[in-house]
């Protein structure tokens, strides 16, 4: 099989995106929109990615750099165009022998499905392969014009087509597929005679068509070359995300009453069987395991939760999180970087934070971890079988043995041996009489005026 390396384009500013963040930092599903269209060009076999980058978006640099290491980073400076961007990579990929993928970095929903008939019409002879698609409102879009034997003639830039072109529903996807050699031999021909002044990848399928080479085109799904110029269309990419992943979800056996209510993340894993409740957040990172059970309104993140568990309703998971087999982690608890043991509870009302709950525990209402002191973290661990009261507070670093009670109220800040009560109640008082004699007193006060 021939070597495929990908370059993609991801100089452009985005302006019309109207962030400070770089367009292709923007994420749908929780991941860049550059992440995404890597992980769309690695798994349909690219097995060397360079990205065209600009010197106006030092972010977009650090991605590359950080994922693919320092080599992947091609710089395009001034910007000259499309063609000039692709052409950029010519001395990175000068010691490469296979085809080269040209694909855009703003693709959210682009697939390695939708990649592979690239590859296909590369094998059946095609010098040069291109993505062309058939959208709904074709307007803004550059016309692929056929010719009687199906192969591509010419691309026509929207601006540039006459009536009968714009009749022609078959756009450019902008996505192409060609060997290295012929690639940058095509780029080197290209002209930049046109109002703007730049080097247009459209103009490849002309110079390959002078050599007469074959030229086609594959039809992919509107969704493969979707871009994010904007919030509305990053919003459009993320519902569209959404609703593919849910459906992956319900088709693999997970239980969702209402799932248009219900936001998962790229990477989200939930196995068969579990019951996810409306209007639940999985962000990035979160594993949740057959037979659980996430209630409503409930935000997961980088957390686990194993076989059985009950989350929520209105909980919330943090990184860390460990959430053992059959326990229950109620409304209005959260959970930071602790592991909570076997069929333990912490059912309303708490903040555990860094340290360790055993099998079977149960942390009353109001609980607090107390884990930070201003300038570090520290662990509280409670023993299996231990019983918190309500509003106590654990002044980390400490721990509570297998067993052991603490008193409610309790302000905990040295260990507590297994079995052991703690407490660090004052003594109560009591006056008797005291409250008839205070209210006769206010109400001859409030008499006077």
């Amino acid at each position: 099989m021939t070597a495929i390396a990908a370059v993609i384009m991801a100089a452009g500013q985005g302006t019309r995106m109207k962030s400070p963040l770089p367009k292709v930092l923007h994420k749908v599903g929780g991941r860049a929109l550059l992440d995404r269209v890597i992980d769309a060009v690695e798994a349909a076999g690219a097995t060397r990615v360079h990205v065209v980058v600009g010197n106006h978006s030092p972010g977009v640099r650090a991605l590359v750099e950080a994922r693919l290491g320092t080599q992947a980073v091609v710089v395009q400076d001034p910007p000259l165009g499309t063609g000039h961007a692709v052409l950029a990579a010519k001395d990175a990929l000068a010691d490469f022998d296979g085809e080269v993928l040209v694909v855009n970095g703003d693709c959210p929903l682009l697939t390695a499905a939708d990649l592979a008939p690239l590859v296909s019409l590369r094998a059946q002879g095609a010098a040069l392969a291109i993505m062309g698609f058939k959208p709904a409102d074709a307007l803004q879009y550059g016309r692929v014009i056929c010719g009687a034997d199906g192969h591509v003639i010419r691309i026509v830039e929207a601006a540039q087509a006459s009536e009968e072109v714009r009749a022609v529903k078959l756009c450019n996807g902008g996505m192409y597929l060609a060997d290295r050699a012929d690639l940058f031999r095509w780029l080197g021909r290209v002209k930049n005679d046109n109002p703007k002044g730049e080097y247009y990848l459209t103009d490849i399928v002309a110079e390959a068509v002078h050599e007469e080479k074959v030229v086609r085109v594959n039809v992919a799904p509107e969704t493969a070359v979707m871009g994010a110029d904007t919030q509305a269309q990053l919003s459009q990419a993320e519902a569209i995300f959404q609703k593919r992943r849910r459906d992956q979800l319900l088709a693999a056996g997970v239980a969702m009453p209402a799932p248009e209510t219900v936001h998962v993340s790229w990477d989200t894993e939930i196995a068969a069987g579990v019951t996810v409740e409306p209007n639940v957040v999985f962000a990035p990172g979160v594993r949740v395991e057959t037979g659980a059970v996430i209630r409503a309104f409930s935000h997961l993140e980088g957390a686990v939760v194993r076989a059985g568990a009950i989350i929520g309703p209105y909980a919330r998971l943090r990184p860390g999180a460990d959430i053992g087999e059959e326990a229950h982690i109620g409304n209005f608890v959260e959970v930071k970087k602790v592991t909570v043991g076997k069929g333990a509870k912490a059912n309303h009302l708490a903040y555990l934070g860094d340290g360790t709950v055993g099998a079977g525990a149960n942390i009353g209402a109001g609980t607090i971890f107390c884990n930070y002191d201003g300038f570090f973290k520290y662990d509280t661990h409670v023993g299996a079988g231990a019983f918190i009261g309500s509003n106590s507070a654990l002044v980390a670093p400490v721990r509570i043995g297998a067993g052991a009670y603490t008193g409610s109220g309790s302000v905990i800040t040295k260990d507590v041996a297994d079995d052991a009560l703690a407490l660090t109640r004052p003594p109560q008082v009591e006056k008797a009489g005291w409250a008839a004699r205070f209210r006769e007193a206010m109400r001859a006060k409030k008499a006077k005026g």
